[in-house]
């Protein structure tokens, strides 16, 4: 039992060579039946790449006890979102069924509540598992912004790099790091993206009637981010003391592990000058 326990590297590297091999087929099949080209076969493989690589560096640092039930239906979602990604990257020089862009598109979307209710049920949410799901969410919104934005226009990007410039600006003004409190409007926000922009490329409505739709989720995720901004910003001197504090702390330590080693240094200046006064 102690070894179910512990951290297997092994056993996680090999949940995540299976997922990049998974990918591999995804993007094998895709080329046999639609005839992609290097565009998508390149940008496939760089999405799978980029994928191992980034899963098994957070499971090191990490360290979890197993990947977990709700992390391999969260990698299945990854996965359909590498074929997404191959199939965007194809239609910039061919023309891919769209169908088969919205049906891998749909099942993905349709998981993303799934890999939630999984960690909940097995009592194995993380950290890691919550990132994880959030990091597929938001490449499937920009890949998907880039594909509609060929027929609409760039202003459509805003929604897909929404997300990333909020974590830029984070690094800059660190209380934007800060948790924020629930809420279900922002959850039916994020998943409005996704539904409009598969509508908008599924191209069943006419052109205008997509930039309406469009226009009007962007609206209301600027609104999203702005409220959450706005909170934050009003919250900020707490974390702003929070950081204060551990910059206190970490200066304390400094000073305390400085005068310890100082300490030997004047022992043996007292033990020299004892020495030198007893040959005298």
């Amino acid at each position: 039992m102690a070894l179910n326990n512990t951290y297997d590297a092994r056993l996680l590297a090999q949940e995540t060579t299976v997922g990049a091999g998974l990918q591999l087929l995804v993007l094998a099949l895709l080329g046999t039946a639609i005839g992609m080209g290097p565009a998508g076969w390149l940008t496939g493989l760089a999405f799978a790449l980029a994928t191992w690589a980034v899963l098994t560096r957070a499971l090191r640092r990490s360290r979890p006890r197993s990947f977990g039930p709700a992390n391999r239906v969260t990698l299945g979602r990854a996965i359909l979102v590498g074929g997404v990604t191959a199939l965007v990257a194809d239609s910039f020089e061919s023309s891919p069924p769209v169908s088969l862009l919205v049906g891998l598109t749909a099942v993905a979307l349709i998981l993303d509540g799934v890999d939630g209710k999984v960690a909940r049920r097995t009592g194995t949410s993380t950290a890691l598992g919550a990132r994880f799901d959030m990091e597929v969410d938001a490449f499937l919104i920009l890949v998907l912004s880039v594909y509609v934005s060929m027929s609409l226009g760039p202003w459509v990007l805003l929604i897909g790099t929404m997300r990333y410039a909020f974590v830029a600006a984070a690094r800059v003004l660190p209380w934007l790091n800060a948790a924020l409190p629930h809420s279900m409007a922002r959850k039916t926000v994020a998943a409005l993206q996704g539904i409009v922009l598969l509508v908008a490329g599924a191209g069943i409505m006419p052109l205008e009637g997509n930039a309406a739709a469009v226009l009007l989720a962007l609206a209301s995720l600027i609104w999203s981010f702005g409220r959450d901004i706005t909170w934050l910003y009003r919250h900020r001197h707490p974390v702003e003391e929070r950081e204060q504090a551990q910059e206190r702390a970490q200066e304390t330590e400094r000073v305390q592990e400085q005068e310890q080693e100082r300490v030997p240094e004047q022992e043996q200046q007292v033990r020299d000058g004892v020495r030198e006064l007893v040959e005298a």
